[in-house]
């Protein structure tokens, strides 16, 4: 693991601590590869279940947890809600291969602040880390796969969609997503 700061054009920045939580092994360990390239993200941990997330969040407090929802002992759903009950300033980004609109719900009112489909890229979960540590919403995938089976239109300051009442995928600046890559 690198240090907690890196430097750009001879300056300090602080990097975004990150906790991966993941059951695959495999995908848990491509994740790590590919937030390291990133030189203001730092994986701090992994867990591979619920129950070893919440601890893992008390113990290092990262500033974004980046959290599979179907895994055994503890479902990211019920993680999630201990993570933010024990640590109510840890930002969530969920990961999952489900986007019907139920499970979407779910995970809003569980209380991440981010959702994004596993089949997304590498590009897209940077951005999304990014987008949460700074206090925004990031439902890029919800916004992607609503786009192309429904209206789903960016109603800027309330944040919502023609979908649901929901965060879509919104950055600071207002944008909507322009890239929903595979």
């Amino acid at each position: 693991m690198k240090g907690s700061d890196s430097y750009k054009n001879g300056e300090s920045m602080k990097r975004i601590t990150v906790l991966l939580v993941e059951d695959h092994g495999i995908v848990r360990e491509g994740l790590h590869k590919l937030l390291e390239l990133e030189d203001d993200l730092e994986v701090v941990g992994e867990a591979q279940d619920g129950r070893q997330a919440v601890a893992m969040v008390k113990k290092l407090r990262p500033a974004v947890v980046v959290m599979d929802i179907a895994m055994p002992l503890l479902n990211g759903l019920e993680a999630v809600r201990q993570i933010l009950k024990n640590v109510p300033g840890t930002k969530i980004l969920t990961l999952s291969a489900h986007s019907d609109d139920a499970y979407v719900k779910n995970v809003t009112e569980s209380g991440a602040v981010g959702f994004l489909l596993k089949h997304t890229s590498a590009d897209v979960l940077s951005k999304g880390i990014r987008e949460v540590k700074k206090g925004e919403y990031f439902y890029w995938a919800v916004l992607c796969e609503a786009s192309s089976r429904t209206r789903a239109k960016v109603v800027g300051s309330s944040r919502t969609t023609e979908v649901g009442q929901r965060p879509p995928a919104i950055t600071r600046d207002g944008s909507a997503p322009t890239d929903c890559r595979r």
